[in-house]
Order: structure tokens, then C-alpha cells, then sequence
């Protein structure tokens, strides 16, 4: 039980090292790549941005996962007589406060997003509407809306306003949108990068990052709609006509993809409006990544049993040489 309980201080104090790490690095180059892939695809630009945005947790619980636990079980002697120290065990113990935090936010946002959507659905009766990628709802409101709720079941809200305000062909390129917002599973994305274990939670960088992600998702989603010029068109008109009708509101939640939110619309109109055809990667670049990824994952299983070596002197370092 010892040995086990050794393990898992050892297993958090790498993770929350190897956290905070890459989080400052995240932080630190986040604005810099932002600009660089600006002129990229929007889904290039949103899995970039997720991707950074789930780095650190990511990595960290790779790292934990499928180096140091392996390290620890083949290398660690059973009868070891290695202490707690005060250090690693601190680490452990804010490790935990960061893990437990973030399960916190994300039970929270399921719980807020669920809350909601009840609320809704309460005054709301069921329709049909072409095209829809899930279950709709018509509610009764004063304002134009239609936003797609929930993760796991989701389901299309739309108010009365909306439907009177648009013509058939724009109500169609709304529904088209987040016809991609569910093929994006973006929901899904929202609730990870609000329930990611990191301290890049705690730090500026991460909110520019999720804003940046959230309007490259919305880019993403109109130009799956946008899969010609005229559905472009009425997907920017019926965009401008929701923006015009709709007060400034606080958001729908956490949970939601909505047609209009955020403060995106000038730029998403424009790119309707002035829609190219998005730049496939050449053959010979779409070759060096498939060759460099063969590369590098050749290299990690030449790699990896002496990489476990080489985490477990570092442990021992770590272990001996902090208080």
C-alpha cells in the first residue's frame, strides 16, 4: 500500500511539473502562433487552437500515463525505503487541487448546461425543420435565436422570431451552420478545454485562446455551410438580420453553439461575402508530414525503454534532492 500510495505522490509531481511547464510555453507563444495560422482554413485554425489550448493537460497525463507509471512499476524496487518529502508531497497535493478543479468546472458545466436546457425545453414545443441535425424545439421569445444545446444528446433551439424574420433559404443556411457545429462536435470541445486540468486555466492566455478558438469554430461552421456561393449569401444576410434584432445579451451558456454570438459577425460576413476556395496542403507538404510524423513515432519506440531509464534516475534525483 505504501509502495502504491509512493507511486501516485511521485505520479501528480511529475504531472504538475510537466504542467506547469508546458503551460508557460503555451502561454508564452499562444499570441505568436495565433497570428501565424490567421490566414489559414478556419478548421485549421480551430484544431490548432485547440490543440494548444489541451496541450499541457494532455502531455501531462501522456507523460504520467505512458512513461513514469511504466518507469515506476518495472524500475522501483518493492522494498524500497524512500521518504515523503515535503516537496513532492505539496506537489501532489496541488496536482490534486488542479485535477479536482477542473472536474469541479466541467461537472459544473454539464450540470449548468442540463439546468438550462430543461428551463427551455419546459416552454418550448417540439417541430420540424429540414435539414436539422438534431431534435427542434420552437420557444416563444422575443428575440431571433437558434443555438444547438447540449453534448452528448444535443438539441436544435429556435424561437418564433427567427423563423418569421427569415426567408426558407436563409432559415436553411442557419440550420447548415450548425449542421457543422454538431459535425465539429463542438459542444464536446467547449466542455473539455472548461474541464482541462492545467495552470494554463489560471493565466490570461488561456481566455484569448478559447476566444480564439470560438470564432475560428464559427468561421469553420459557415463555410461547411457556405458549400456554394448562394448558400454563402443567405447564410451572411440571415447573420446580419439575427445581429440587427438582437439586443446585447449575456451568453446562453457554456454548452451552446448559437448562429449569432459572440462579437465575430464582421468578420464571419465578410468571409461569406468574399468566400475563395480553401488552399489544400501540396503533395509534397502532405508527404513530409506523413514522413516526418513515420519519423518521429519510429524514433519513440527506439527510444522508450531508455527513456524509462532515464525518468526514473530523474525521480530519484527529484526524490534526493528536494526537501
Amino acid at each position: 500500500m505504501i509502495y502504491l500510495l509512493y507511486g501516485a505522490t511521485l505520479a501528480f509531481t511529475w504531472f504538475l511539473i510537466v504542467n506547469l511547464v508546458l503551460s508557460l510555453l503555451v502561454a508564452a507563444v499562444s499570441r505568436g502562433v495565433s497570428a501565424a495560422i490567421a490566414t489559414s482554413s478556419p478548421a485549421l485554425r480551430a484544431r490548432v487552437l485547440l490543440t494548444l489550448r489541451l496541450l499541457p493537460a494532455a502531455v501531462s497525463i501522456a507523460f504520467v500515463a505512458g512513461v513514469f507509471l511504466p518507469s515506476f512499476w518495472r524500475l522501483e524496487p518493492r522494498d524500497f525505503d524512500e521518504a515523503f518529502g515535503v516537496t513532492t508531497t505539496s506537489f501532489a497535493l496541488i496536482a490534486c487541487v488542479v485535477v479536482g478543479g477542473a472536474l469541479w468546472r466541467g461537472v459544473s458545466a454539464l450540470r449548468e448546461s442540463a439546468a438550462r436546457s430543461r428551463a427551455w425545453l419546459t416552454h418550448a414545443r417540439p417541430m420540424t425543420l429540414a435539414g436539422a441535425p438534431a431534435p427542434v424545439y420552437c420557444l416563444d421569445a422575443t428575440v431571433p435565436a437558434m443555438t444547438l444545446v447540449g453534448v452528448f444528446r444535443p438539441n436544435l433551439l429556435v424561437t418564433r422570431p427567427l423563423i418569421d424574420a427569415l426567408t426558407p433559404e436563409e432559415l436553411r443556411a442557419a440550420i447548415e451552420h450548425e449542421v457543422g457545429h454538431l459535425g465539429s462536435w463542438d459542444n464536446l470541445k467547449r466542455l473539455a478545454m472548461r474541464a482541462t486540468p492545467d495552470a494554463l486555466s489560471l493565466v490570461a492566455a488561456s481566455r484569448r485562446l478559447e476566444q480564439d478558438w470560438a470564432l475560428a469554430a464559427e468561421h469553420a461552421a459557415d463555410a461547411a455551410a457556405a458549400h456554394d456561393s448562394g448558400t454563402g449569401l443567405a447564410l451572411a444576410s440571415a447573420l446580419i438580420k439575427v445581429a440587427r434584432l438582437t439586443p446585447p445579451t449575456p451568453g446562453l451558456g457554456l454548452l451552446a453553439s448559437p448562429l449569432v454570438g459572440g462579437e465575430g459577425i464582421v468578420s464571419r460576413v465578410e468571409r461569406l461575402m468574399d468566400r475563395q476556395a480553401p488552399r489544400r496542403p501540396s503533395v509534397i507538404v502532405r508527404t513530409l508530414g506523413w514522413t516526418a510524423t513515420a519519423v518521429i513515432f519510429c524514433a519513440a519506440i527506439a527510444g522508450y525503454a531508455p527513456l524509462l531509464q532515464s525518468v526514473h534516475r530523474a525521480s530519484e534525483i527529484l526524490v534526493h534532492a528536494l526537501p
